[in-house]
């Protein structure tokens, strides 16, 4: 007989042997003692969590010669012909590989007919998110009000794609992730099974590798025993898995407590030379030092740790941190790891993490620095004026004068603008502004509609009153009529990303992407014009050869028409578009 895998051979057959989901077992159960089962359910859930498996024990405990019962007794021909998958009356179907509406239509046809040697016909739809619309609606009708013998099972991993009439219609069960010690007392009993000794701490590792997934535990678990000789152990899960030893951790984070950058760093960059994604190192770090925190709480907790064991080692570490610098360190990696989510330099930020790690003090989340206790000259001004101040109000009250006159200060210009919900990156579009040519400009308008066409219509949506208002060699500029909308798009990292590159394809060159409100792209301009005397420049410049002042001076060109137009035609235009205003000489 050909070899199966373990998450084959071990798929529990009765809901005794199931791990977890005690909520699912329990109402099941019930409802099969109870005789209320209904006609259609939805399993939902994360990736083999059981939801197939739940779906066939309760179609054996339908349909067992014992029924009604809590169990199947997996002895009679019903239940041995649903366990080898032959029963006629219990339909497994895959939407993934039939989503069309034909397919759909031969089963709803076929449901009217009575089962041929059962009690009740079981359809288990697996995937059934990959339904085609028209397949839902053929669905439909046949769900509300199928016939007393038939009964359907839906499962899927991604219930927010089926339509709200279906899952109105069905009983709905979230199936939750397995804890760590539910998949490590199901590894145990297979190891046992097939008489192999374990390090549990290897165990442990897989389990963590598994992310709270039975039939990834399991298959993990079959690879690490083929590469395993008479036992299986630690290192032979480290490596097959590609985590960590918790021995590095330590080293790391004694290195960390003793302020020894270079040790860190040197650690960090053999284990990314030994193949470890820094992705995957940052979350490990943070299920390291939250294990640290638990043994500093509690030892009553040591069941909950997924990285560390609880050895002495291990418990002096986590006394000899404090529990802010313990919650710092998770905020940084925390941080670090959304930010690598978008950029193809993970290890970078991985080593900044570190670095910070290092310098952080635990007071407040701040950050050691050379430059922390230097205080702005600005700021010490203030502060001598408000001694004066309180000093003069103390003598003043003392003296009984009744009114204090307060000296008035001039505030200073803030350095960038600010709109209500967004603050623009004024610095880096004033450095746009200094490299704009025409040439860039129109490339990008020329792009522009054949982009939009190619995102989302609700990311598309957002760009409907925005227009690019200046381009560099290197970015581009959009303006945007709503701040809302100026900051929905400023923040979707992936939204600007994909823009960028649907402009590459088009351009052939890589643009980073500004965003700007509609009022601060004026305000930012006018700034601008009066900081580089480009109106000066226009005056003395715009009757010699324009052609050649548009191409030395970028900017210059849009300045020109701006100063050189009506003051009524510049309002038009700001209130209407350029593209809604003509003007006729008389």
């Amino acid at each position: 007989m050909t070899y199966q895998a373990f998450y084959r051979v071990y798929r529990p057959q009765s809901f005794r042997e199931m791990s977890g989901q005690a909520h699912v077992k329990r109402t099941l159960q019930n409802a099969l003692l109870a005789n209320k089962t209904t006609h259609a359910y939805l399993f939902s859930g994360p990736r083999g969590t059981g939801k197939t498996s739940t779906a066939k024990i309760f179609a054996k405990a339908l349909n067992c010669e014992k029924a009604p019962s809590s169990e199947p007794c997996n002895e009679c021909p019903t239940c041995l012909s649903i366990t080898e998958g032959s029963h006629p009356d219990v339909i497994e179907f895959d939407a993934a590989s039939n989503s069309r509406v034909e397919e759909m239509r031969d089963i709803i046809e076929k449901v009217r007919f009575a089962p041929a040697n059962a009690r009740f016909k079981v359809y288990i739809i697996d995937e059934v998110h990959m339904l085609s619309t028209s397949a839902f609606n053929a669905l439909l009708k046949t769900l509300e009000e199928p016939p007393a013998h038939a009964v359907f099972i839906l499962a899927t991993t991604e219930p927010h794609k089926l339509p709200a009439t279906i899952i109105s219609r069905c009983q709905r069960f979230d199936f939750k992730r397995l804890s760590s010690n539910d998949i490590l007392e199901r590894m145990k009993v297979v190891l046992e099974d097939i008489h192999l000794p374990f390090d549990e701490q290897a165990l442990k590792v897989i389990a963590q590798a598994a992310a709270g997934g039975m039939r990834d535990a399991l298959s993990l678990l079959d690879q690490v025993v083929s590469f395993s000789g008479e036992s299986l152990t630690l290192e032979d899960a480290l490596l097959v898995t590609g985590s960590v030893s918790q021995d590095i951790f330590y080293d790391i984070a004694q290195s960390l407590k003793e302020k020894d950058v270079a040790q860190v760093l040197s650690l960090m960059e053999g284990l990314i030379a030994d193949g470890k994604e820094p992705v995957r190192l940052a979350e490990d770090l943070i299920t390291f030092f939250r294990d640290l925190l638990l043994l500093q709480t509690s030892r009553e907790l040591d069941e909950l740790l997924e990285l560390v064991t609880p050895e002495e080692k291990f418990m002096q570490l986590a006394h000899d941190y404090s529990a802010d610098n313990l919650y710092g360190f998770i905020d940084i990696l925390s941080k670090t790891q959304q930010e690598m989510r978008f950029s193809h330099h993970t290890k970078i930020y991985l080593e900044t993490a570190l670095l910070k790690m290092a310098q952080y003090s635990g007071r407040g989340g701040a950050v050691h620095s050379t430059e922390s206790n230097v205080l702005d000259p600005q700021l010490l001004d203030k502060i001598t004026m408000l001694e004066k101040m309180v000093q003069s109000l103390t003598q003043q009250i003392q003296n009984g004068v009744p009114q204090v006159q307060v000296p008035q200060t001039k505030e200073t210009p803030r350095p960038r603008v600010k709109s209500q919900n967004y603050n623009a990156p004024v610095g880096r579009i004033k450095e746009v502004l200094k490299g704009a040519t025409k040439k860039d400009i129109q490339t990008i308008k020329n792009a522009w509609a054949q982009v939009l066409s190619q995102l989302q219509k609700s990311h598309a949506a957002l760009f409907a009153e925005a227009e690019p208002v200046a381009a560099s060699s290197s970015a581009f500029v959009v303006k945007f009529k709503y701040d809302i909308h100026c900051k929905m798009v400023a923040d979707n990292h992936e939204l600007t990303g994909s823009f960028t590159q649907f402009l590459l394809q088009l351009t052939g060159n890589m643009y980073d992407f500004l965003c700007i409100p509609d009022d601060d792209w004026y305000t930012l301009r006018e700034s601008f014009i009066k900081e580089n005397h480009l109106a000066d420049k226009n005056e003395s410049s715009i009757e010699e050869d324009s052609v050649n002042v548009h191409s030395d001076q970028p900017f210059l060109a849009d300045v020109q028409e701006m100063t050189s137009d009506d003051p009524l035609i510049t309002e038009a235009e700001k209130l209407f578009g350029k593209d809604f205003v003509e003007v006729i000489d008389d």
